[in-house]
């Protein structure tokens, strides 16, 4: 069995990354998906914090200064070691070091600015990291490092504001997934 689809889910800080991939993931191995498809929720951030793929904490900007080729090197062990027909969620505020190959969706989360600072400052972020995040939004910097780093057709924009938006995005994903696999079998059908 081949390996399963690398979804790549970003967006700026409080757009709903987290909750959705948990979501996503759990979904997966719904009845919805005939076989399930099963997806590995990998949070690249808590991967960071946890396995010390970093230089060290940033006090100003309350993050840490993330060391890229150790974040690479570690993820691709993952998708080298997962198992047959397991696919991966990798979420986090960034997308374009992923290398090209990787992902085979990538989803952009996008949220109205009022509302992320909002969500943002419910979460004790300093002053300075909420102004960044909200600017980063409103200019669509997530958005825009996607398009130009991944191919047009595999990078989708989504509205994450409200728990229907979620629930709308998953049920997105996860019909998109069940076409990717339906490709990939006839794909396989074919060469062999």
């Amino acid at each position: 069995m081949a390996p399963g689809p690398i979804i790549v889910l970003t967006g700026t800080p409080g757009t709903g990354k987290t909750s959705t991939a948990q979501l996503l993931a759990s979904s997966s191995s719904s009845s919805s998906l005939s076989p399930p498809l099963p997806l590995q929720h990998i949070n690249v951030g808590e991967l960071i914090r946890d396995k010390a793929l970093h230089d060290g904490w940033d006090e100003e900007w309350q993050s840490w200064d993330v060391n890229e080729d150790k974040v690479l090197d570690e993820l691709e062990r993952i998708i080298d070691d997962r198992p047959d027909g397991e696919g991966l969620i990798l979420d986090w505020h960034t997308c374009d070091v992923y290398p090209e190959r990787w992902p085979d969706l990538v989803v952009v989360l996008r949220c109205d600015h009022a509302l992320l600072w909002e969500r943002l400052e419910k979460r004790n972020y300093p002053m300075n990291k909420i102004q960044e995040n909200n600017e980063s939004e409103i200019m669509q910097v997530v958005l825009d490092e996607a398009q130009a780093s991944y191919p047009a057709e595999i990078v989708v924009e989504l509205k994450s504001e409200t728990p229907e938006d979620m629930e709308r995005n998953v049920e997105r994903i996860l019909e998109w997934a069940k076409v990717w696999r339906e490709q990939r079998a006839r794909e396989a059908e074919e060469e062999g």
